[in-house]
């Protein structure tokens, strides 16, 4: 399969981030490390792959989160945010899903930004198809 027929199916959960779109926030923000990467997709030098359990370490400086989309969603964004709450700034590029109680649980006490459109994933040529939307949970320690 490739992968363009897996982002049009539940085949896939991992959405590698567009990496002009990535530049643009790491612009703004510096990021410190990838929290939910692949040495394949990874975006910062420092990452936390599958096999470092990023649920299971701590996050500190300022962190980029582009999660698995499926069903664990939830445990990552409430990760974001309780590392939040310890100092770290977290940016979460995340498919827009407004109805769902992570969104509702976590999302709306950050700062939530919409991305006009829909985003082109990995290096894909078709639109994904869902909207997303970037939230940020700014710690205490904002560069």
């Amino acid at each position: 399969m490739s992968l363009n027929q897996g982002m049009f199916t539940s085949s896939t959960d991992k959405w590698e981030t567009p990496q002009a779109f990535f530049n643009e926030l790491d612009r703004e923000f510096r990021f410190d490390v990838d929290v939910c990467a692949t040495e394949a997709d990874k975006k910062c030098e420092q990452y936390f792959s599958p096999q470092d359990d990023g649920l299971s370490q701590k996050w500190e400086g300022t962190c980029w989160m582009n999660p698995p989309y499926g069903r664990k969603i939830g445990y990552w964004i409430e990760k974001a945010y309780e590392s939040s709450l310890q100092g770290a700034t977290v940016v979460c590029l995340l498919p827009s899903r407004t109805d769902t109680k992570w969104f509702h649980e976590y999302c709306l006490k950050g700062e939530i930004r919409f991305i006009k459109g829909r985003l082109k994933f990995g290096d894909s040529k078709n639109s994904a198809p869902f909207p997303s939307v970037v939230v940020v949970f700014r710690g205490k320690g904002i560069k």
